[in-house]
């Protein structure tokens, strides 16, 4: 894969402002994504992004259970967080970051209380086989679209 096709680009406008959209993507992260992209599904526990540089994405389920999706690579509250996604094509947590992928999420004002939030999710050729199929699954309507909906349905 080229630099090109190892990215895809999703965006959705939702009804706040910068402030309260990063706030509501990653301080209420367990308010909003999806259970059923969860690894615990239904009996979902918590799931989180510690805020801060170096922080951890974190599922928790049922006794004990816990998994690192990834790590914060940068913290730039309101307009920017970068993470290294540490799942792999076959929904197994990568825990070597040489094989993350990148997801790069900004939120642009589109008026004081209405924020564009763009998600850039690329370096797919570091999860090696099945690295094109897993970016065309994060492409699809059930991957960072379906995601993005849901983030948009909550923010009202």
């Amino acid at each position: 894969m080229d630099e090109y096709t190892d990215a895809t680009f999703h965006e959705t406008v939702v009804p706040l402002s910068r402030r309260q959209a990063f706030h509501l993507f990653t301080e209420l992260f367990a308010d909003w994504w999806p259970k059923e992209y969860t690894w615990s599904q239904s009996a979902l526990k918590t799931i989180g992004i510690e805020p801060k540089e170096g922080g951890r994405c974190t599922e928790e389920g049922p006794y004990g259970f816990q998994v690192d999706w990834g790590r914060v690579v940068v913290w730039e509250p309101p307009e920017r967080l970068v993470l290294a996604w540490q799942i792999g094509p076959n929904r197994v947590p990568q825990p070597n970051p040489e094989h993350a992928s990148t997801v790069e999420v900004r939120f642009s004002a589109e008026g004081p209380e209405a924020t564009r939030l763009t998600i850039e999710h690329r370096d797919f050729r570091r999860h090696g086989e099945g690295a094109a199929e897993y970016r065309d699954g994060m492409a699809s309507d059930w991957g960072w679209p379906f995601i993005l909906e849901r983030f948009r349905q909550s923010s009202y």
